[in-house]
């Protein structure tokens, strides 16, 4: 289960992010983003009824959208995440009890870090990809950790867009958590609006698709 769930976040690279927004669209939301194509999604806990809609999603889309959590701050929220049927777990920090209790779980870990000496520790300690957040200065932030960092996997995080996506693919980014440039939350939701959200999932895939050729 584990190495396939991290074998379908590095080959489809797009995380979809998913906070803040109206739980009663939420559903609405996810279905627009597979029909652009967007496979993977991110549930943030600080959002409302997030462990009911990781919970809901699973139970109506299955296989077809696999879901995670975001902003997991600690061993209880990721336990409260992975009972929710949450696939992945993914922290905008580095807490080491947290990467532990989800390794031990057998879920994906994908801890947030910014700094060389913050990234090498969550490689240590076993963390099966690093979020680099924030995302400070863009591709070159990457590919300038890479260079003596090179067989650590970076999923930067914040600023990604469809025109700018390869230049980090370039720069070594096995994966992309997509936020506000996917869907904003403060954007009333409307079909119009779902038709925009499965437009731009469209976008990105089909970038990482020819930057993938």
């Amino acid at each position: 289960m584990k190495n396939e769930t991290l074998s379908r976040i590095l080959s489809t690279k797009i995380v979809a992010i998913l906070r803040g927004a109206d739980p009663d669209g939420v559903m609405s939301i996810i279905e627009a983003l597979h029909a652009g194509g967007i496979t993977n999604v991110e549930i943030t806990l600080n959002s409302p009824n997030a462990l009911g809609l990781i919970r809901k999603t699973c139970d109506v889309l299955g296989d077809r959208m696999l879901v995670g959590a975001g902003t997991v701050l600690d061993p209880e929220g990721a336990r409260a995440a992975i009972d929710a049927g949450a696939k992945f777990i993914i922290s905008p920090v580095l807490d080491e009890d947290t990467v532990k209790y989800t390794l031990g779980a057998g879920i994906v870990s994908i801890p947030g870090a910014l700094t060389p000496t913050e990234i090498l520790k969550a490689h240590r300690l076993g963390a099966d990809i690093i979020k680099v957040f924030p995302n400070p200065s863009g591709p070159g932030y990457i590919r300038d950790v890479l260079a003596p960092l090179s067989n650590i996997p970076l999923m930067p995080t914040g600023g990604i867009r469809p025109d700018n996506i390869k230049a980090y693919m370039d720069a070594g980014g096995v994966a992309f958590g997509i936020g506000s440039a996917l869907v904003n939350a403060r954007t009333p939701i409307t079909e119009e609006y779902l038709l925009t959200i499965r437009e731009t999932a469209r976008a990105f895939v089909q970038a990482v698709r020819g930057s993938s050729s």
